[in-house]
């Protein structure tokens, strides 16, 4: 398919913007290349690790946030049940889990298409990764170290507590 637009240069990294962000905030971070960004952010539930990829070709900045929970065989069936049940519920991004290394991760991508990134678009992107799986930590935790079923345990994730104590 043929682009509408003419050729467009590119002024702004979006790898740039989001290594601002991550400064800003004092969280680690690496940058391993020009279109790779990792960082390193401590939630509320677990320690996420977040890699930010851009894809020139696809004028894409994508987002892979991953914490430190193992699935471990023979609790595989049961997080995919979880994962399509979570991944209902999500407006943007989904839950992934590579099965091979056990590692679970949400996934979501921020298309431009010809456009600049502007902060608040790269600020949201690591927000919606960041509260996802912030909501839903417990949840897949449920699953993989206390045995319990998925549907049981998105029932007590989707629990909203209010008020104070």
């Amino acid at each position: 398919m043929a682009s509408a637009l003419p050729d467009f240069t590119r002024l702004t990294n979006p790898i740039d913007l989001t290594e601002q962000i991550a400064s800003i905030n004092d969280w680690p971070f690496e940058r391993s290349a020009d279109d790779e960004l990792t960082v390193a952010i401590a939630g509320t539930w677990s320690d996420y690790h977040l890699s930010l990829n851009w894809r020139d070709d696809l004028e894409s900045l994508h987002i892979a946030c991953a914490f430190d929970l193992k699935v471990p065989m023979s609790r595989t069936a049961e997080v995919y049940r979880l994962l399509a049940q979570i991944n209902e519920q999500l407006w943007i991004g989904h839950f992934d889990l590579w099965a091979h290394d056990g590692v679970l991760l949400y996934r979501h991508s921020l298309m431009l298409h010809g456009a600049e990134p502007t902060p608040g678009q790269c600020e949201a992107l690591l927000q919606a990764a960041l509260e996802s799986c912030e909501r839903y930590y417990q949840a897949f935790q449920f699953v993989v170290w206390a045995g319990k079923r998925a549907e049981d345990a998105i029932a007590t994730a989707m629990f909203d507590t209010e008020g104070q104590a």
